[in-house]
């Protein structure tokens, strides 16, 4: 029979100290993922990601079905930011996951211009 509190022990749990998650890595300087980054996975990832930890296989099957920003990772496994930007620096160096910076938000546009365009809109089609 096999004690209960063995099998609610995971490996994230506050027992085990974060530095074995990630094995003693630490984030590569050329992987420095913003909160906003949108990461996803490549195609058929799912396939080759059999040596993989359970973080990172969870963080694998969590941005499979389309893109996720680093936070929103983090959100949703419960780890900190630098832990899921160091599981996402590995996926990425194994070919797993893709990775684009977020899409910037849009310039103002000029109001004189936009009223312009409106008026002319309405003299056109009336209203």
């Amino acid at each position: 029979m096999k004690d209960e509190s063995d099998q609610d022990l995971e490996l994230t749990s506050p027992l085990v100290p974060l530095f074995v998650i990630t094995n003693g890595r630490s984030l590569p300087p050329d992987h420095a993922y913003e909160r906003t980054t949108l990461v996803s996975a490549h195609e058929g990832a799912s396939a080759r990601a059999r040596t993989l930890s359970p973080e990172a296989r969870q963080v694998l099957d969590l941005v499979s079905d389309g893109f996720l920003s680093v936070a929103e990772v983090a959100a949703h496994t419960h780890l900190p930011l630098g832990i899921v930007r160091i599981l996402l620096a590995e996926l990425e160096e194994n070919g797993l996951v893709l990775t684009r910076k977020p899409v910037p938000r849009a310039e103002r546009v000029d109001r004189e211009l936009l009223s312009a365009v409106l008026d002319g809109l309405k003299a056109r089609f009336g209203a």
